[in-house]
C-alpha cells in the first residue's frame, strides 16, 4: 500500500488512493471515489462514490463531500466545511438523477462552517472565508465572506490579502508576486 490507512478508516474495493495520501480516524471512502497523490483526509471524513480531489488536497475534520464534486490539485477544506448535491432535496423523493457538479478550482481555500451549494464553480485560489454561504460562482482569487457570500477583496496564491493601487496593481507581501486587474477580475502578472 502506497498510502497510510488508519485502522478505523474504512475504504471501499473500488476507490483510488494516490501514494503518499493519508486517511485518518473513522473516514470513509466509497467505491468510484478518486484521491490525487499526497492528500490528506482528516478525521470523520465522508467521500462519495464519483468524487474527485486532485493532488496534494487537504480534508479538515467532519467534512462529507457528495457524488458531484470535484476537486483540483492544492484544495484546502476547512473542518466542518458542508457540500450539497441536489438544489431541492426531500426524504421521500428520489433526485440521484438531479446531482449538481460543484467544481472547486486549484488552491482554492475554504473555511471551517463554511456552506457550498452545489452547481457552483470556486475560482483558482479564491478564499472562502469561515461561515460562509456560497450560492453562486465565485472569480479566481476572491475573498468571499458572508451569508449570502459577497466579495471582500483579492488574495494571493500564497493567502495573503491584496491591495490593488489605483493603476489596478497589486504586491503579495509573502510572495513578491505580480498582480492585475483586468475588466474587474485579478490575475497573476505574467
Amino acid at each position: 500500500m502506497s498510502y497510510y490507512k488508519h485502522e478505523t478508516a474504512i475504504i471501499d474495493i473500488g476507490a483510488e488512493i494516490g501514494e503518499g495520501s493519508k486517511i485518518w480516524h473513522f473516514s470513509h471512502i466509497m467505491p468510484g471515489a478518486i484521491l490525487g497523490a499526497n492528500c490528506n483526509v482528516g478525521q470523520n471524513v465522508f467521500i462519495a462514490s464519483n468524487v474527485v480531489l486532485g493532488q496534494g488536497c487537504k480534508v479538515q475534520n467532519n467534512v462529507s463531500l457528495y457524488e458531484g464534486v470535484i476537486c483540483e490539485d492544492e484544495v484546502f477544506l476547512g473542518p466542518s466545511a458542508v457540500f450539497t448535491n441536489v438544489i431541492n432535496p426531500r426524504s421521500a423523493v428520489i433526485r440521484k438523477n438531479e446531482y449538481k457538479k460543484t467544481l472547486i478550482k486549484k488552491g482554492c481555500s475554504i473555511g471551517a462552517n463554511a456552506t457550498i451549494i452545489c452547481g457552483v464553480t470556486l475560482g483558482r485560489y479564491s478564499f472562502i472565508g469561515a461561515g460562509t454561504v456560497v450560492t453562486k460562482d465565485v472569480p479566481d482569487y476572491a475573498l468571499m465572506v458572508g451569508n449570502p457570500a459577497h466579495q471582500l477583496g483579492w488574495m494571493s496564491r500564497d493567502g495573503q490579502r491584496l491591495e490593488f493601487d489605483g493603476e489596478g496593481r497589486a504586491t503579495c507581501n509573502a510572495s513578491g508576486e505580480n498582480y492585475v486587474l483586468v475588466n474587474g477580475v485579478a490575475k497573476l502578472d505574467s
